[in-house]
């Protein structure tokens, strides 16, 4: 059982050595424009493009609530688009975070990380324009992450 590790830094810059994912949060509209995805797409495009074509034949894909896409942007760097937020506004049914998603996509991820040994980088996923609660958030990194070994950090920009 690993500790999770909390660090100032920019999450799409992961500092670790060997393979990496980097994690967060998309929503399950296919919205993509704002928040930390203006950094990842800053720096790759490949997240940005294939998290759109999954939403766009989601017909015949996975793609929703829950889903997890893992997308190489460099020889030894993934990046995890997870579908953890329902729509992108605040309305009746609270905030977009869904929380049960988000656990399903974190127990998906490990998975890709165990296969190909990386460890995972994350901001503080579905806390921002998700308006999830980090007290729910960072157990759900911890059960499904640390606990199953596998070297995590979040990054406070």
């Amino acid at each position: 059982m690993l500790k999770l590790k909390i660090i100032k830094g920019d999450a799409t810059s992961p500092q670790a050595k060997g393979p990496k994912i980097i994690a967060h949060v998309c929503n399950d509209i296919g919205g993509w424009g704002k928040g930390f995805v203006v950094a990842v797409s800053r720096r790759w495009p490949e997240p940005e493009r294939d998290f759109r074509k999954w939403h766009r034949e989601r017909a015949s894909n996975d793609f929703g609530l829950g889903a997890t896409q893992l997308v190489q942007v460099k020889p030894y760097v993934w990046v995890a688009n997870m579908v953890g937020q329902r729509g992108i506004r605040t309305g009746s049914g609270g905030p977009p975070v869904r929380y049960e998603a988000i656990d399903k996509c974190l127990f998906a991820l490990a998975g890709h990380a165990a296969r190909i040994g990386a460890s995972v980088h994350m901001p503080r996923i579905g806390c921002g324009l998700a308006g999830g609660k980090w007290e729910r958030i960072e157990p759900l990194i911890v059960t499904n992450l640390c606990d199953r070994d596998i070297p995590t950090t979040v990054y406070d920009f």
